[in-house]
């Protein structure tokens, strides 16, 4: 592990103030995913400023019917929080469906926003990778490619976004607010991860010296008809092959509003505004649910290893928009697919 400075930010300001005058530190909050980057020689700061401690930890209702949740409030915490729990159902089965018990006590909210791939050839230094080197290649196309990204790739990259927490914030529209040297701003969650492209390094449109101080919730939560499924190679502690967050909104059997968020396949969280347009007007049945399946997966690409998952998300897609339509959300303790 290279050597490095600590410091300790004393509110918003002093953070940004920080990191913008050494373009090596990195921000640290909970440290479940930088430390194993530094342990790997993947990340190298010459600084580490400490955020953990800024007044960031509040979950509150906002004027406009929506929940403000500050950026370092634990993964825990957000999921078991009373307005999570009964208002963004979706959300909290997805925060619980990651990691473990004890990362999700650390980790903290905007923390989880800004995890890192988990391709293998990302952490292993001796293979090229664009992400971590750029223009050094990328080992994963023609290499072990199981977990990698069948959605949205390039000849650069087909990494895929680990983060469950997101997928659920993508599919009920979530705004980030970040603060930064010009001031504030809103990114809206479909603008915050980005595709690989030919600058995969990059994972998002966070600027090296903003800082992420809320996440923010729309009223709509979807709260009576969600499901987030997750499919792994194990119960626990296991990145997702494939993840759904669907949430529906129903009048009797027909469909008035359709959220569908696909994790695991490429890297971003992962919608389709014509699948989600198809859904509307529809009979809430298996047959709207393939053509949705059909339009979210349009254009879906396999690199060997990883062929199996344009059926496995298919099928996935269908059986968690049947679950949200039923109003019998996904048990956090059955991850078969039948």
């Amino acid at each position: 592990m290279t050597p490095f400075q600590y410091a300790r930010a004393n509110d918003v300001a002093d953070a940004i103030r920080q990191i913008a005058t050494d373009p090596s530190a990195k921000f640290i909050a909970g440290g479940t995913n930088l430390i194993d980057l530094i342990k790997y020689d993947v990340e190298g700061p010459s600084r580490l400023v400490d955020i953990s401690h800024l007044p960031l930890r509040s979950v509150e209702p906002t004027s406009t019917g929506g929940v403000l949740i500050g950026a370092m409030v634990p993964n825990a915490d957000l999921a078991y929080h009373p307005m999570i729990e009964d208002r963004y159902p979706l959300l909290a089965r997805a925060i619980l469906s990651g990691a473990s018990q004890q990362l999700r006590n650390m980790a903290s909210t905007g923390g989880n926003l800004l995890q890192r791939t988990r391709c293998f050839y990302f952490y292993d230094t001796a293979t090229p990778c664009n992400k971590r080197e750029p223009g050094s290649g990328c080992s994963a196309i023609d290499g072990v490619n199981r977990i990698n990204a069948i959605l949205g790739t390039s000849e650069a990259c087909i990494a895929t976004h680990p983060s469950d927490m997101c997928v659920a914030l993508a599919a009920l529209e979530a705004i980030v607010h970040v603060t930064g040297p010009a001031g504030q701003r809103s990114i809206a969650f479909a603008d915050f991860h980005r595709l690989p492209g030919n600058t995969p390094q990059r994972d998002t449109n966070l600027e090296p010296d903003e800082i992420i101080t809320s996440i923010e919730l729309p009223p709509k939560g979807f709260s009576a008809n969600y499901s987030y499924l997750k499919i792994r190679d194990r119960l626990s502690y296991a990145f997702a092959l494939v993840s759904v967050a669907a949430a529906l909104e129903l009048d009797g059997d027909t469909i008035k509003d359709a959220r569908v968020a696909l994790g695991g396949v490429a890297h971003k969280p992962w919608r389709s505004s014509a699948a989600e347009a198809a859904l509307l007007g529809q009979r809430a049945d298996a047959t709207a649910f393939m053509k949705a399946a059909d339009w979210l997966l349009h254009g879906a690409k396999g690199y060997g290893h990883n062929n199996f998952k344009i059926g496995l998300a298919r099928r996935a897609i269908v059986r968690t928009l049947s679950q949200a339509a039923r109003g019998t959300p996904q048990s956090n303790s059955d991850k078969k697919i039948r």
